[in-house]
């Protein structure tokens, strides 16, 4: 078997494998799933909103889970985990499954559209793309398109972190498909633009080097200021009697 034609089975045994666990899983809430070959055996990994239900009582639904992924999937020494999902609004394949349970209870796709929408921006995602097909409105089939926040299409970001899934349900109209895309809100891109604060004109000054230090005065000697305080005291009474007879002279 050639490289080319091994890479097609396997991904059509893993999507065979993922729409038989969202078809017996459906209750307990199936997100995803994750093979992994390793040297013991494979581990297949399942993520879900309610774990409880898939290993089952004393891990009976487990094991019995095992042994069908054995026998009819050829998966050798299946090893099953099961993750519980945390935010289950960020996962497309369980947003997709509500949107189907909310058409299938007699719903307005547009309401639904919206109502599933909502939900996964006030979770945090970064975009979100809802895309509904099917006879609508009339006989002729058409698409809505619901859509908010930043969700690119192509690119590196798209290949890798866009999560995606589709679902279909069968109404009296005909079959609807249901396409859910999320961007979630820790993805970083390679283009996103990081400004930088602003830089400072001039560092501020110091208290310590703020202080004015006084100006350095020549000191008078105590002997000085007591012999020119006697010359006034002195001078003083003279300057009284030249001002006495100045004033005696002018009347």
């Amino acid at each position: 078997m050639s490289a080319i034609k091994h890479f097609i089975t396997e991904s059509i045994k893993k999507t065979e494998l993922d729409e038989f666990l969202a078809k017996e899983l459906d209750r307990a809430g199936y997100g995803g799933v994750e093979v992994t070959k390793t040297p013991l055996g494979t581990r297949v990994t399942i993520y879900a909103m309610k774990p409880g239900l898939i290993i089952g009582r004393r891990g009976q639904s487990i094991r019995d889970l095992s042994k069908t992924l054995e026998e009819n999937f050829g998966i050798a020494n299946p090893q099953i985990a099961v993750a519980e999902i945390e935010v289950p609004e960020l996962n497309a394949n369980i947003m997709a499954s509500r949107v189907v349970s909310a058409l299938q209870r007699g719903v307005h796709f547009r309401r639904a559209g919206f109502w599933a929408l909502n939900q996964i921006m006030e979770a945090g995602a970064l975009g979100a793309e809802i895309v509904i097909r099917g006879k609508l409105t009339s006989q002729r089939a058409r698409y809505e398109k619901f859509r908010a926040g930043y969700l690119p299409k192509c690119g590196d970001p798209a290949l890798k972190n866009l999560r995606a899934a589709v679902a279909h349900v069968k109404l009296k109209p005909g079959l609807e498909g249901i396409q859910v895309r999320i961007m979630p809100s820790e993805v970083k891109f390679p283009d996103k633009v990081i400004l930088k604060p602003e830089i400072e004109a001039a560092a501020p000054i110091p208290e310590a080097a703020a202080e004015v230090v006084p100006t350095p005065q020549a000191s008078t000697p105590p002997d000085e200021l007591s012999t020119s305080a006697e010359a006034s005291e002195a001078e003083a009474p003279a300057l009284k009697e030249e001002t006495a007879g100045d004033i005696s002279q002018a009347a």
